[in-house]
């Protein structure tokens, strides 16, 4: 899957993307969505295009996340009588911002490193790190076509990374270790998905990331010209264009008729990664991205049709 940000991801794992009583307009959502995913897209290549002007990923997040947390600020005071920073597990709520941030950080590293395409293309194999943490860690019970679904996935990546090859390179491991930190903060939101409140959650998480980012950020400082922060300014746009259109997609039709679309990104990235910095992958990173599209679908429509028993 691509790199979604948090808020994109939580609207069918936490509740952010929370159904009102509106009736469902799957058009509309599905275009929203797909919106909503070149856009998040795009913010990933102004972050690839900003480290290559000189800006260590540490200072494009915590100025991103600096930024997010500003945008938050006045919905936390107006949300006071609520208690919004009230959760019921703040160790758990802590963890998941360790992972969040550690997850956005690599995969800024793995953008400026690697093709935007490529970098979205190995991504894909977030989903199937989820079914695997899941099981071993909140004991979800998978049967036999779900695990042989995982295999094909991870063949899927080898498609893509060729170890040993002249085309594989270090780089290619960081896109995966985002996918581990990002899998990571799914599964704990699943365990705490019954006794906190989305937006508690996004306030913790974005706070505790942009506590855990800021003293790496300031130890790499370099103070941007007015050109890099006109982007950082269209980056913190962009994002909350992004959280808009993810919540509002969410609200017009249900999340399962919605995941299936988050394989386009690679078609985003392919465009964007070829109009901004003339590169497109090659013929065996769009099959390995196949095989991971393909194993991934499969694993969420087990996964669905499971849930549908259990009800």
């Amino acid at each position: 899957m691509a790199r979604i940000e948090p808020a994109g991801a939580e609207a069918s794992t936490s509740g952010a993307g929370t159904r009102t009583g509106e009736a469902d307009r799957p058009g509309l959502a599905i275009a929203l969505y797909v919106l909503a995913i070149g856009t998040f897209v795009s913010m990933d290549a102004i972050a690839k295009q900003l480290t290559r002007e000189g800006l260590a990923p540490e200072q494009v997040i915590g100025l991103r996340y600096f930024l997010a947390l500003s945008l938050l600020a006045p919905a936390v005071a107006w949300r006071r009588r609520a208690r919004p920073l009230a959760v019921a597990r703040p160790g758990l709520q802590a963890l998941r911002g360790l992972f969040v941030i550690a997850a956005a950080t690599l995969f800024v590293y793995s953008v400026r490193a690697l093709p935007l395409a490529t970098t979205t293309a190995i991504a894909f194999v977030s989903p199937l790190f989820v079914t695997v943490l899941s099981i071993l860690f909140l004991k979800e019970q998978v049967g036999v076509r779900r695990w042989a679904a995982i295999v094909v996935g991870f063949l899927g990546v080898l498609a893509i990374l060729r170890p040993g090859g002249d085309a594989f390179s270090f780089a290619m491991l960081l896109p995966i270790a985002s996918s581990v930190c990002w899998a990571c903060s799914l599964v704990i939101t699943r365990a705490m998905r019954s006794g906190e409140r989305p937006f508690s959650t996004l306030v913790w998480t974005t706070a505790v990331g942009c506590l855990a980012i800021a003293p790496l950020a300031l130890a790499v400082w370099r103070p941007p010209d007015a050109g890099q922060m006109g982007l950082i300014a269209v980056l913190a746009g962009l994002h909350v264009a992004a959280q808009l259109l993810t919540i509002r997609a969410f609200s017009l039709a249900a999340a399962t008729a919605l995941a299936p679309f988050t394989y386009v990104s690679l078609v985003w990235a392919t465009a964007i990664g070829y109009l901004a910095f003339s590169a497109l992958p090659d013929g065996r990173t769009f099959l390995g991205a196949a095989i991971l599209a393909v194993a991934g679908l499969y694993v969420w429509r087990r996964e669905q049709a499971a849930a549908r028993k259990r009800l």
